[in-house]
């Protein structure tokens, strides 16, 4: 039976290996965001809506589309700087790691 990263014909050459093990990586990584994305994109959505729709109808007031518009703007504002938060921590955490190896 063959192995999921291999070749049909035999093993293949290490280099071929890890380079399907690194773009098999960028892909779950590539889904993951995307899914992330959708995830926070959705969040937003509820929580706007039921702040700035107290009333539903056929269509929006200008009203609910300005707080809407402004309350996605928020929440896309705050986890982008949560976001750069992370990604700088977790960036010092490796660079430190890799200091004291």
């Amino acid at each position: 039976m063959s192995s999921f990263l291999s070749s049909t014909t035999g093993a293949a050459p290490p280099q071929d290996m890890a380079a399907r093990k690194e773009a098999m990586m960028n892909a779950v990584r590539q889904e993951m965001a995307i899914q992330n994305a959708q995830e926070l994109m959705n969040k937003a959505n509820e929580r706007c809506f039921a702040k700035c729709v107290t009333k539903p109808s056929g269509s929006l007031t200008s009203s609910e589309e300005t707080c809407l518009s402004r309350c996605l703007d928020r929440y896309l504002e705050a986890f982008t700087m949560v976001s750069k938060a992370y990604t700088a921590r977790i960036g010092r955490e490796r660079d430190a790691r890799l200091a004291s190896q």
